[in-house]
């Protein structure tokens, strides 16, 4: 039995609770059914400024009525201090996903992510200090590796950021190391690689790749691939993110706290590959799309061209181990995909 098992088999023994912000998101809903899979009580915040409602009907009808009554949900902003505090009143562990996403959302209007991604994550983090919490695991970003060129990505190695998000994603980082050695709270940062699966939202200007392509192929839409089509990608199924997550917030190995960790799979997918798979698991269903190709654009400003992330650390001191990889995701996820897209 590896540790994620363990971690699973004990919290079904002994039931936490936990606070997931932003759960009405795409990865936050998934952790909501997970945990509520393990019969866990979970408190619930969102906005519903990129979330959905729709999200929270589809975990519903997922689980058992029983599960369901373990889920508080309050709409709220993490903006707003007073609600942070009432949240974190009585939780055990908090996973913090809110946040405004998205390279190009910053760049437009990097006031709005500055209150999000930072004023509101401050606030998170003094209300889980006043609260006591056990532990403050939070979705850090693989933009925060910026400019610099080294392959697979280091924890301890970063450059320069290059966009407003990825200011913010940082921001986050230094915050919580200082919160740790200042009031002794004890954080975790994910730095989430490309993360996909089912309720991954397919669009507007902001949506992810994966989910925005199979749309579109769906659709019988263009598909357009900013850049050659080489730029590469570590694709982390949304399960693996939710291993990680559960692993952080119960790791009691003390070394392994107040860190920073790689979220993916040490892997590289480049765009043309990644469109030819897509393609190629969705013409079973639509016949039409035989030889269907992608446009070609400029590349995009901010992004970075090569993603992988070194994992051993995870591994190491957390005893995390991808359970998917992209094909396995894509063949996880391609039946919500096809049926809600």
């Amino acid at each position: 039995m590896n540790r994620y098992e363990s971690v699973c088999r004990q919290l079904q023994s002994n039931p936490k609770i936990w606070l997931i912000t932003g759960v009405a998101g795409f990865i936050g809903s998934n952790l909501l059914e997970y945990l509520l899979r393990l019969d866990q009580t979970i408190v619930g915040l969102d906005n519903f400024s990129t979330g959905k409602r729709s999200n929270l009907d589809e975990v519903r009808n997922l689980i058992s009525e029983e599960q369901w009554k373990r889920f508080r949900f309050v709409e709220g902003d993490i903006c707003e201090l007073a609600t942070c505090r009432d949240v974190c009143a009585g939780v055990d562990y908090i996973l913090h996903e809110a946040a405004l996403g998205s390279v190009p959302r910053s760049i437009a209007d990097p006031i709005l992510s500055n209150e999000s991604n930072v004023s509101g994550f401050l606030h998170m983090l003094v209300a889980a200090r006043d609260a006591k919490i056990t532990r403050f695991v939070y979705a850090a970003s693989s933009s925060t590796y910026g400019d610099h060129p080294g392959l697979p990505k280091h924890e301890d190695t970063i450059g320069k950021p290059l966009s407003p998000y990825a200011v913010t994603k940082y921001v986050n980082e230094l915050y919580a190391d200082v919160f740790a050695r200042t009031y002794g709270i004890e954080t975790i940062g994910l730095r989430y690689f490309n993360v996909f699966g089912p309720r991954q939202d397919p669009e507007g200007a902001y949506a992810a790749v994966i989910p925005c392509w199979i749309r579109a192929l769906i659709k019988g839409e263009t598909v357009n691939i900013n850049g050659s089509g080489e730029t590469s990608r570590d694709f982390c199924f949304v399960q693996n993110v939710i291993q990680m997550n559960l692993l952080a917030a119960t790791t009691t190995e003390p070394t392994a706290v107040n860190q920073i960790y790689n979220t993916a799979v040490n892997a590289r997918t480049s765009l043309n590959e990644l469109f030819a798979m897509l393609r190629d698991r969705l013409i079973q269903h639509y016949p039409r799309l035989e030889g269907c190709e992608p446009i070609y654009r400029d590349f995009r400003k901010g992004d970075v061209l090569h993603s992988q992330a070194d994992i051993s650390k995870a591994a190491a001191l957390l005893g995390y181990i991808p359970s998917h990889t992209i094909d396995t995701g894509l063949d996880a996820a391609l039946s919500w995909y096809v049926k809600n897209l």
